[in-house]
């Protein structure tokens, strides 16, 4: 049996790099059978994941040797931390590894949903001219809201500043003599959405985010604000942000990520026919050059937890 399982893509370098002192089980696919899963972690020393295996229930209690789970990213919702703590299981995010590929994600998403230019494509081709109805805004002298203000966010506000944005955000853990808001006006959450543009997420999912953004929230954006979710699903009440770009209150949206994953053709039916969105598969942090990154990361965690507890 192997001492390592890896149940979603990964990286092969790194993967290589641990079969050099680990027998290493690595299939991109295993994630979407959980029996097979189950019994291959009986008596595995360390699971690797994404945000698709479910580390919990059957899956803990089969895992008997388990030491660390390694997670290919940040968002930790997938895991039961309470449970891996109770039996001495390490839990190791890639901190930090991602955090350019978001940002870059969230600040491409920033520009495309200002312009409101980038989908004429067919009617140009129809010989259409539509010239008039795609003049759009600049990024420059807008504001970028940011509710939580991590690492993530943090990396989007050096970049939105760098295009002439103004930047403030929510973010009620850090306290307000934290040196990060020496260039980042702190506000309140309804004063954020209130007189922000953009409104970019980044927290993760609990019963206190879980539908951060409900219909109230939505309704108190400001008119034509833009809504761009890399962070988890349930923080946004897709039905309601779904009425409002309908309604034509918000300038458009960019989700990367859904209350239900992978996304159903029933869950995304909600979304069909709705102006000025853009739904991309959980890809933000999902870069080749991040990719790298995770991987490396995920893999020395995993080294250092096995090799310490030898």
């Amino acid at each position: 049996m192997p001492d390592i399982v890896v149940s979603e893509f990964m990286d092969q370098a790194a993967v290589d790099d641990l079969n050099r002192d680990f027998d290493v089980h690595y299939d991109p696919d295993l994630a979407d059978r959980p029996e097979e899963l189950i019994r291959l972690v009986a008596a595995a020393r360390a699971l690797i994941v994404r945000n698709r295996t479910q580390v919990r229930g059957g899956l803990l209690e089969a895992a008997n040797s388990l030491e660390v789970v390694g997670r290919l990213g940040v968002g930790l919702d997938n895991i039961d931390l309470e449970a891996c703590g109770a039996r001495n299981i390490e839990v190791c995010p890639a901190s930090g590894a991602n955090d350019d590929s978001v940002a870059e994600y969230v600040i491409a998403m920033t520009m495309v949903l200002l312009r409101g230019a980038f989908q004429t494509r067919d009617a140009v081709i129809a010989g259409e001219w539509p010239r008039q109805a795609s003049i759009g805004r600049e990024a420059a002298g807008k504001q970028m809201g940011l509710i939580g203000y991590g690492g993530i966010a943090r990396n989007v506000a050096v970049r939105a500043r760098a295009m002439g944005m103004r930047t403030a955000a929510f973010d009620p853990f850090l306290p307000p003599d934290h040196p990060v808001w020496w260039d980042c006006q702190k506000c309140e959450l309804n004063d954020l959405l209130a007189s922000s543009d953009v409104i970019s997420l980044h927290v993760p999912l609990n019963d206190e985010t879980r539908n951060l953004l409900d219909a109230e929230a939505i309704a108190g954006l400001k008119k034509g604000a833009v809504v761009i979710n890399t962070a988890r699903g349930g923080v946004i009440d897709e039905p309601a942000l779904a009425e409002a770009l309908r309604m034509g209150a918000l300038g458009g949206a960019a989700l990367d990520v859904f209350a239900v994953e992978p996304l159903t053709a029933q869950a995304g039916s909600q979304f069909a026919g709705v102006p000025n969105l853009f739904l991309t598969p959980h890809i933000a942090g999902v870069t080749e050059e991040g990719n790298v990154r995770v991987s490396a990361v995920t893999a020395d965690n995993v080294r250092k937890v096995l090799e310490k507890r030898r």
